[in-house]
């Protein structure tokens, strides 16, 4: 009785150590910017999540195209998850969304969409089943859509839609959570972004690097004076990249497999697994830096929605479905939260970066843009088909974000009633770049319940 005792007060004691650490870490003025955590905290967390959130399930913005079959570029295709939870399960015809099946002008007719319908299609797949299956009708509809699309030069590498294998996902049916895929396979794959594509040379280590032997009491002092040694673009490249990780970390630690009993798999919040990989005792103080991290990221994304506002604002851009009453709603809440986003006082100032000599900046971007590239590319390596499809999308999301920042000459020479010229966003970027930033609101909003959660846990 003692022993049990003894153990439940030190993990009270953790946890009540944790939580002061990160109100006393996670707090103040980020680097490389002027704002504090506690401002997009309350910015975050009661007036864009609860917007941003309804919009991503709108019909627009809830049906992502991918091809999950396009083969990794790297490396032999071998880390396919064979765990149920990765697999891709397709609704049957018969239970897809009464909605999508309709065609063009009535797709999404309101007396037909029932909720049934609905039900049904999510328990028909397991965690990682992927809702691909679509009638020729629904087909037809999605290129109608993009007749609307007109693609340029990007960040990323992006799918060929026009391809058999390319297939429209439902997020809401298929939303990113734990699904049991993890070690080396999942290592592999970040090891690949951030020590070949984050400017690093290989002579500097990387903190708790798993594919690393150990390098004793190292805390990563090293890594870090050479990352502040970096110019401005390369110290933000890393740190978005390092959010972008930290971000999906948070979603999987939130719909965690609790457990699974014969009927239906039980997800929540996973607060000991938060705290393997961010309490700053058990990750030698990394967990902070990849938490401000996340709030960099985010404040680069929302950086890029107040720029292009003005690109949706213009009377000709429809986020066209066929459903006059509802495309209209849609974007109604779209400019809702532009406004929002524009009234935020502490927006990243990205005319710091690139400011240098003009052909040196030039060639920067470029360099900037190809490892951006290539990290997309790595997207196929995923062996989980659910991490897939959202680990393209949210890398998509943020080169499309970028590709905002870097046009904001095109931006400014819009015409209100001319098509675009200059700066198109395709449906799939519009998409991608909505969730993305939807994702990244999720985390920060994840991130305050868990400090609830630990300080219940006193």
């Amino acid at each position: 009785m003692f022993r049990v005792f003894s153990n439940l007060f030190m993990a009270s004691c953790l946890s009540l150590y944790f939580v002061g650490q990160l109100h006393s870490e996670l707090t103040g003025i980020l680097d490389d910017c002027f704002c504090d955590v506690e401002s997009i905290d309350i910015f975050n967390n009661f007036k864009i999540y609860p917007s941003i959130r309804k919009l991503t399930e709108r019909d627009y913005f809830r049906y992502y195209k991918v091809n999950l079959k396009r083969p990794c570029p790297f490396w032999p295709d071998d880390s396919q998850c064979s765990i149920k939870d990765c697999q891709v399960e397709p609704c049957p015809e018969s239970k897809v969304p009464v909605g999508i099946k309709a065609g063009n002008y009535n797709k999404y007719s309101q007396a037909s969409n029932t909720r049934s319908d609905v039900e049904e299609c999510e328990h028909a797949h397991e965690l990682g089943a992927i809702n691909s299956t679509l009638s020729n009708q629904s087909r037809e509809a999605f290129e109608d859509w993009a007749r609307h699309d007109d693609a340029q030069d990007h960040f990323c590498e992006l799918d060929d839609e026009t391809s058999p294998d390319a297939q429209y996902v439902d997020l809401l049916l298929n939303p990113e959570r734990y699904t049991g895929y993890k070690g080396p396979s999942a290592w592999r794959v970040w090891n690949s972004i951030y020590e070949e594509n984050c400017f690093k040379p290989r002579s500097v280590y990387r903190p708790l690097n798993p594919l690393v032997p150990s390098r004793g009491d190292d805390d990563g002092e090293g890594f870090y004076n050479w990352l502040e040694g970096l110019c401005l673009e390369k110290r933000v490249f890393y740190r978005l990249i390092s959010g972008l990780h930290s971000s999906i970390n948070i979603h999987l630690c939130a719909e965690y497999l609790l457990e699974e009993p014969w009927s239906k798999a039980h997800w929540g919040a996973n607060v000991r697994e938060f705290r393997r990989r961010f309490d700053p005792a058990e990750t030698k103080g990394e967990g902070t830096r990849r938490l401000k991290n996340l709030y960099f990221l985010y404040l680069i994304e929302l950086r890029a929605l107040s720029k292009v506002a003005p690109y949706f604002e213009r009377s000709i851009i429809n986020l066209y479905t066929g459903n006059v009453q509802e495309d209209g709603q849609t974007k109604e809440l779209l400019l809702q939260i532009f406004n929002e986003i524009r009234a935020f006082p502490m927006h990243f100032d990205e005319k710091s970066m690139f400011a240098g000599h003009k052909l040196e900046a030039k060639t920067l971007k470029e360099e900037f843009r190809l490892h951006f590239k290539n990290i997309s590319r790595i997207m196929d390596c995923v062996g989980c088909n659910k991490c897939r499809v959202w680990g393209k999308l949210q890398t998509q999301g943020l080169g499309t974000a970028l590709k905002i920042l870097f046009s904001e000459k095109e931006i400014q020479n819009l015409q209100e009633n001319s098509p675009s010229k200059g700066f198109q966003l395709t449906r799939q970027e519009i998409v991608a770049l909505l969730n993305a930033f939807g994702r990244l609101s999720t985390s920060i909003k994840e991130l305050h319940n868990f400090r609830t959660l630990l300080k219940d846990q006193r």
